[in-house]
């Protein structure tokens, strides 16, 4: 088992740290005094970011999935053709400085939707001030990745009167964060830290599996694998795997299967997940479950996200790799 001290000497920057805060930092950031965005007529939010960044645009995609807003999400230079006077397009670069979010945000000298950013300053920031734009600056917490719930609790908190997220399911959300946390840390007194023990599972290339509805977790474990412990990763729909991906496992394999579930899955999706358990029970497939906390989907994606992010930096430290560098962004970025 992996202990504090183990962490601290291969975790040069206190990555692990920012994480023991979680849930004080989603907390604070939900109940600081921000001037609320309350734009009218809105029915399409684009949510504008790469990387951490992005992340908030993939959980709020989910948790308004069932709204009457339309949802898009972009991770590169070009808005939708979709994107008309009733839009609200939402510019998140933890940094400030992303390249791709700029130019996303440069439409705001020739487009007539309304634009509103948030980052921790940098040229967005500038930039806003230069073009009299609605601004958040958000502070950063260790590094852009390790930020993810500072922005994400601010924004809901912004959000609030655009987006109607009911607020005890946001309450619900920070305590499932606290009680989450009494298990997954590397000093939890619980003799089971699902945290760690995937971590040690994981040796080759994880595969993941997901219900639609819990994609953005899938997403962001595939991006804190890599940039944490420097990992190839894959992920996959359960639903959409039962028509190509399967046939994969026809033959031997280093990737490991992991299938993340929520805690109350629709009937069908449960049905294709004991038929793929079966399915690599036969074939000799180890595999790993990972459940949702009970509760609304804010809380099953947020608990989830501090499980596995917890577990990429776990395995970064069990395979003796620093999570906090990321030098192969820095060449790509020096190059831009």
């Amino acid at each position: 088992m992996l202990t504090s001290d183990q962490i601290k000497k291969i975790d040069t920057q206190d990555m692990y740290k920012t994480y023991e805060n979680w849930p004080e930092i989603a907390e604070q950031s939900y109940y600081k005094k921000f001037d609320k965005l309350d734009v009218k007529d809105i029915d399409h939010i684009v949510f504008a970011g790469m990387g951490g960044s992005g992340t908030i645009g993939d959980i709020f995609s989910s948790i308004l999935s069932k709204t009457n807003l339309h949802v898009s999400v972009v991770k590169g230079y070009s808005l939708p053709k979709t994107v008309n006077e009733r839009t609200l397009i939402m510019c998140t670069s933890i940094s400030g400085n992303t390249e791709e979010t700029l130019s996303i945000l440069e439409n705001a000298k020739k487009s007539n939707a309304r634009f509103v950013s948030m980052s921790s300053g940098g040229k967005m920031e500038d930039f806003c001030e230069k073009n009299n734009l609605k601004f958040y600056k958000i502070k950063k917490d260790h590094s852009p990745r390790a930020s993810l719930l500072g922005f994400l609790y601010a924004a809901l908190n912004i959000f609030e009167e655009i987006i109607q997220i009911n607020k005890n399911d946001v309450n619900e959300s920070i305590k499932s964060l606290y009680e989450l946390k009494k298990g997954i840390l590397v000093d939890s007194l619980y003799k089971k830290n699902m945290a760690i023990e995937l971590a040690e599972w994981i040796k080759e290339i994880p595969m993941l599996y997901y219900p639609w509805g819990l994609e953005s977790v899938a997403i962001r474990f595939k991006n804190s694998m890599q940039e944490n412990a420097k990992k190839h990763v894959m992920y996959e729909d359960v639903i959409e795997t039962c028509h190509n991906g399967i046939v994969s496992w026809e033959k031997s394999s280093n990737v490991q299967p992991i299938l993340i579930r929520g805690s109350n899955d629709h009937k069908k999706t449960i049905e294709r997940w004991d038929i793929i358990k079966e399915f690599f029970q036969e074939k000799n497939i180890n595999y790993k479950e990972i459940f949702s906390v009970d509760g609304n989907i804010l809380s099953k994606i947020v608990c989830l996200i501090y499980i596995l992010d917890m577990t990429s930096i776990y395995n970064a430290v069990i395979g003796k790799i620093d999570p906090s560098p990321v030098n192969s962004i820095d060449f790509i970025k020096d190059k831009l």
